[in-house]
């Protein structure tokens, strides 16, 4: 009977090295549940796995569309959970791992979603509370949280495209698979660090000549994608090089506040593991006897 673990937490936690690690322990597959990582051309940017890093695990759900496709939640359901099903009736262990909170919703719980090409608007320059306001003018009993606000832009944008609105599924939270959930966590400021860290490692190993290529291809989903949607308003000549590595740290760590929310509002059976990055193979060590293996 496959064993299946979810892995969640906030970018820059140490995801993907427990992952792999407990890959190779496990014999097992992993599903990519990052919105990231299923465009083939951010690498940098993205801080994606790369092929020495799998240490031969089979990864899926990565690099499957460009920046260019309309590829939605939708098609990301279907085609995960068409190889999740295979995995499973080869009685494969697999792990998910992820820290795009509605991509794992949509793959793993009774998320209904319909086969409607939405096209993303890009609310950035919206606050939360804002994005709240105009969706309780749209409906005032809706029950979006105003921190969740992934599902507050898609809502949004749904509702620009097609003027209906996004229906409230009773079973949303209803699990379709058995699967035990692992949250990876750590101190916030450290979680911080690493962020600020990490974009510097982005820039000194050419995350601006990344950015530039693509850039120069308008790609039309370029700059949904953090490192992108900053470095555009430097190419565009509004901001400084200055302004806009500090704009990547600091959305950056946004995303990781709202991954933070989003993980402890809408699933409530997540066993949470303070990382020890002195020795990250004790926090895996911890996991395993957890999982009872």
């Amino acid at each position: 009977m496959s064993k299946i673990i979810l892995i969640v937490g906030p970018t820059a936690v140490g995801k993907t090295y427990t992952s792999i690690k407990l890959a190779k322990y496990l014999n097992a597959e992993i599903i990519n549940a990052d919105s990231r990582y299923i465009y083939k051309e951010p690498v940098i940017a993205t801080a994606k796995v790369t092929k020495e890093e799998m240490l031969d695990v089979k990864h899926h759900m990565i690099d499957i569309c460009s920046l260019n496709d309309d590829y939605t939640i939708f098609d990301f359901q279907k085609d995960g959970r068409r190889i999740l099903d295979k995995l499973i009736s080869e009685n494969k262990n697999i792990i998910i791992v992820g820290g795009s909170g509605l991509y794992i919703k949509a793959l793993l719980y009774d998320y209904v979603l319909e086969e409607t090409k939405i096209k993303k608007i890009d609310y950035s320059n919206y606050s939360n509370k804002e994005l709240k306001d105009m969706i309780d003018k749209i409906d005032e009993n809706n029950d979006i949280h105003i921190n969740n606000r992934q599902r507050m832009e898609r809502y949004l944008s749904y509702y620009q495209e097609t003027g209906k609105t996004i229906s409230k599924t009773e079973n949303a939270n209803k699990k379709l698979y058995n699967f035990i959930s692992i949250g990876l966590t750590s101190n916030r400021e450290l979680i911080y660090q690493r962020i600020n860290d990490r974009v510097d490692y982005m820039f000194n190993n050419g995350l601006l000549d990344e950015a530039k290529k693509l850039y120069d291809l308008n790609l039309k989903n370029y700059s949904t994608i953090i490192g992108y949607k900053e470095l555009k308003e430097y190419f565009d000549g509004n901001i400084s090089i200055e302004r806009a590595k500090e704009l990547i740290k600091q959305n950056s760590r946004h995303y990781a506040k709202r991954q933070f929310t989003w993980f402890n509002n809408q699933m409530n059976d997540i066993k949470w593991f303070d990382v020890n990055y002195e020795n990250i193979n004790n926090t895996i060590d911890e996991i395993k006897e957890y999982i009872n293996y």
